[in-house]
């Protein structure tokens, strides 16, 4: 699959926190509950922005650089609710994460949004501004709304930008199972009927077979270092996929057994008295 056409989205990573203060107002814990809640793009689809620059143009520098999915909201430390966001990247913004650029976000909150009364999210920004410097700003703006550098950045003046925070975004392709990511291991251009060429052929073959194996062996290693004890939700597809990797494999396995090797010479055809009948 092209790398142009490939589409991710990222795991849960967290982008707010009750508590912290912003525009001289503090994150409520109930706002989180309510964003997590009621979030859908149906409803309303927050986009991720640079810096919290909505540009006009598509081919702008600020255009938007992705969706945000889904968000939930956790306990963390000393007990406080964090809001955690899932985003589809646009090809740019996997780039810029890649090369460590804009790896601070912001969240932008419409306290009252719409007719709910309710808080919901509006919009993501990515931005360098470490998090002390964002608080600073916000306090500013907080006491010199007018003057603040935001002021023009926000979709409604009441809305409110919490302070950029160090973020781990980690990007997964979507679109296709995790057995089907394995199988694509497999998927090896038959080389040339040559004198060795078979050899090397199936040594590819075992390669990516090995290779598969660590895959599925790493994703285990993977969930049961975040869940622990506790069985993750995706666990009844991960057995799905991993039992049909099985049969496919299996098939595959057979389909090897009976499959002549490139370049080699197949057995003679004798007659009744032994005499080779045939001649490659």
């Amino acid at each position: 699959m092209s790398t142009t056409n490939q589409k991710y989205k990222s795991k849960m990573f967290r982008v707010a926190t009750e508590g912290a203060t912003t525009d001289g107002r503090v994150i409520a814990r109930e706002w989180l509950t309510q964003m997590a809640a009621a979030y859908a793009q149906t409803k309303y689809g927050a986009r991720v922005w640079l810096e919290h620059i909505r540009g006009i143009l598509p081919d702008s520098p600020f255009r938007a650089y992705g969706d945000v999915l889904a968000l939930e909201t956790r306990e963390v430390e000393d007990g406080k609710l964090a809001l955690f966001a899932s985003i589809e990247p646009t090809p740019d913004l996997v780039a810029m994460t890649k090369a460590k650029q804009k790896i601070y976000t912001s969240i932008e909150i419409n306290e009252k949004f719409a007719d709910t009364g309710a808080a919901y999210l509006v919009g993501l920004g990515v931005t360098d501004s470490p998090a002390s410097l964002g608080t600073e700003i916000l306090a500013f703006s907080a006491q010199n709304p007018t003057a603040s550098p935001y002021a023009n950045r926000k979709q409604d003046a009441g809305n409110l930008f919490t302070a950029a925070v160090e973020t781990a975004i980690e990007f997964e392709p979507i679109g296709e199972s995790f057995a089907d990511r394995i199988l694509a291991m497999f998927k090896k251009e038959k080389p040339a009927t040559t004198e060795g060429a078979g050899d090397a052929f199936f040594t590819g073959l075992v390669q990516a077979l090995t290779a598969g194996i660590g895959a599925v062996a790493d994703r285990v290693g993977e969930l049961e270092k975040r869940f622990g004890e506790t069985p993750p939700v995706d666990v009844q597809k991960l057995s799905t996929d991993i039992a049909s990797l099985r049969d496919q494999v299996a098939g595959f396995a057979q389909k090897l057994d009976h499959t002549e090797k490139p370049g080699a010479r197949p057995p003679l055809v004798t007659g009744g008295n032994g005499q080779a009948l045939t001649d490659f």
